[in-house]
């Protein structure tokens, strides 16, 4: 993978974008082919059922999600076997809490133990995914399991009146434009996709304006990303008095979370508010926004609970993954704090409502360009033997990378580390690597992946107009 990427970031602009439509063509045929559609309509079918529809759904696929668990997953027959329980004792939501919760170290520590038997290796798709605490997690997947996670996905944003095939503006992580470049494009097309792809790692004050020309030129009625991004343009275009020139229908969130301020930069600069989804790779929950901003639990995609947080500021979110047969995932804690709403949604979803999460609020990086970078956790994706990482920022042109090392951790792995960091940040930013026992929480126990000394990079105050 590191050398596919490495070759294309030295393609010229014309073969960049020819790899980026080939990729996106791949990509859609695996997302959206086979089971997609069907999947879609009954996801679909269910958005209006009644609470208690919903809850027999759910605790039916869960009984059979249980059974499949404890017949052919080594570390389930196992953890079964030391609690003293059957299968059968699991019925419901609630009958979950006989069972230990599963944390990230011991799914990365017992992996080999944790795939099923029943599913053949050549149905395997492997992901991966960083999460909030740094800590890389690969994981295999399916096929039907990733489609029924965007048939989830695509349902929500069906509800706003988003169809597959609307041209987007997606603002995301990947590293689509090579840091080198210092003249536009700093963009690529999925044409397959419908996507302008543009980079996160380009956008400084000089180069914004750029990046203003291409929306008006290519006029993507939908935005998708990263909220810290997307409120990096929404302040520009403020600060600026720009006039966008015509009008953007949606704009979506994903990633991160969506503060306030970040949400009110975003609407007053295009004039549509933010709608956000909460979800993840492991894929053990999901939360959908509706049309009244209202965050609700997909009831009908995972087993979701929320566990009291020790500190009594609000809830662990706990998820069992039961579309995913491959790698299945029973309490798993996934590292976020909610606090829950008791309202009752005027849209008649049945879905429990989340009033807030905590867990993925990181301040930016600021590269000596000026460009703010948000969102690093792509560097961890694969770093399967880092327990967890912080990057700390106390002056432009320097990074501190703390590190809790796993027990494999090597001179391999730092290597890797380092050049996965200058991919993103270049050969000017002095890199320090701080290993360290362990890295301070905040009061609630989260760990911020990102921190930032620097006054512009503090995302409490940036984009504050």
């Amino acid at each position: 993978m590191a050398d596919k990427e490495a070759l294309y970031l030295k393609l010229p602009v014309t073969l960049q974008n020819i790899f980026c439509s080939l990729e996106g063509w791949r990509i859609k045929r695996s997302r959206f082919g086979g089971a997609f559609q069907t999947l879609l309509l009954e996801a679909e079918s269910r958005t209006f059922w009644s609470v208690e529809h919903i809850q027999a759904y759910c605790d039916q696929r869960l009984r059979a999600f249980i059974r499949h668990c404890a017949h052919t997953v080594p570390f389930y027959r196992r953890r079964f076997q030391e609690c003293g329980i059957s299968p059968n004792d699991i019925q419901t939501l609630k009958d979950l809490q006989y069972l230990p919760i599963l944390t990230k170290e011991e799914v990365q520590v017992h992996y080999p133990e944790l795939v099923s038997e029943a599913v053949p290796k050549e149905q395997q798709i492997i992901t991966h995914t960083s999460g909030t605490t740094g800590g890389g997690l690969r994981f295999a997947t399916t096929l039907r399991a990733a489609q029924e996670q965007w048939a989830t996905w695509w349902r929500y944003r069906r509800w706003h009146g988003i169809q597959l095939g609307t041209l987007c503006g997606y603002f995301g992580g990947r590293s689509v434009v090579p840091l080198s470049q210092s003249r536009p494009p700093f963009w690529r097309y999925n044409i397959p996709g419908k996507q302008i792809m543009f980079s996160a790692y380009h956008m400084s004050p000089a180069n914004l304006g750029y990046y203003i020309d291409e929306l008006r030129r290519r006029r993507p009625p939908w935005l998708h990303g990263y909220p810290s991004l997307l409120a990096l343009l929404a302040a520009y275009i403020l600060e600026s008095g720009i006039d966008l020139g015509y009008e953007v229908r949606w704009v979506t969130t994903g990633a991160e979370n969506l503060l306030a301020q970040q949400a009110i930069l975003i609407e007053r600069a295009f004039g549509v508010r933010p709608k956000q989804h909460y979800g993840m790779a492991e894929a053990v929950a999901n939360f959908s926004e509706c049309e009244y901003g209202a965050l609700h639990v997909d009831e009908d995609f995972a087993a979701v609970e929320f566990v009291p947080h020790p500190s009594g500021l609000g809830f662990k979110v706990i998820g069992t993954n039961f579309t995913n047969l491959a790698t299945p995932m029973l309490r798993y804690d996934i590292g976020d704090i909610v606090t829950l709403s008791d309202n009752v949604c005027t849209c008649g979803r049945p879905g429990r409502v989340v009033a807030t999460v905590d867990g993925r609020n990181e301040d930016y990086v600021i590269l000596k360009s000026g460009a703010r970078i948000g969102r690093m956790d792509h560097i961890f994706k694969d770093m399967v033997n880092i327990r967890e990482a912080q990057i700390y920022q106390r002056r432009i042109g320097e990074l501190i990378i703390r590190i809790v090392c796993g027990s494999r951790y090597n001179e391999d792995d730092e290597k890797v580390l380092l050049r996965e960091v200058r991919k993103r940040v270049g050969e000017d930013t002095e890199i320090l690597l701080e290993y360290v026992n362990q890295i301070r929480r905040s009061r609630t126990g989260k760990l911020r992946l990102v921190i930032s000394e620097i006054e512009q990079g503090k995302l409490e105050k940036s984009g504050c107009l």
